[in-house]
């Protein structure tokens, strides 16, 4: 068994996806909203730097790269529970079906637990610097990450 096949492998490698999609979702957004592709990525860091984190727009490693992992940790236990229950398929079935609302089940709950259920210190931080429009493209993204990264597992498959 190659590491990819396994549980773990099928995690990373689809919370390595969705976190790509949400990070270029919200830069994408941000460049538009904020004039920096930066800021929607630094305002994630406000689990560690609190809320100033958002007030800053250019890259930088402390604010860019701490919301960049924080971004990719967070896709990545997204992931995990999106694999574990929509993740393993019989070699003979071949529905878009379940990887396709297995990732939109799984978004559905991160939206609600990322803002309704963890205190808001803890919620993503987009909503510092975004407007909900580019909060739901940035959903959207990690539905479309989960599934894309759910899909290219199960090709590997025997």
């Amino acid at each position: 068994m190659r590491v990819g096949d396994s549980l773990i492998g099928k995690m990373l490698s689809s919370g390595a996806i969705a976190g790509f999609t949400t990070a270029l979702a919200a830069s994408l957004a941000g460049k538009r909203e904020a004039g920096s592709y930066a800021a929607p990525l630094n305002a994630t860091s406000h689990v560690f730097w609190g809320d100033e984190a958002a007030q800053h727009d250019e890259a930088s490693a402390k604010y860019t790269l701490t919301g960049v992992a924080t971004n990719v940790a967070s896709a990545t236990f997204w992931a995990a529970i999106y694999e574990k229950l929509f993740g393993q398929q019989s070699g003979t079935e071949q529905s878009l079906l379940k990887p396709v609302l297995g990732a939109l089940a799984v978004t559905a709950g991160a939206y609600v637990t990322d803002y309704y259920l963890v205190p808001k210190r803890l919620t993503p931080g987009y909503e510092l610097r975004l407007s909900g429009k580019s909060l739901a493209a940035i959903y959207g993204a990690l539905a479309v990450g989960l599934a894309a990264g759910g899909l290219m597992s199960r090709r590997s498959l025997p």
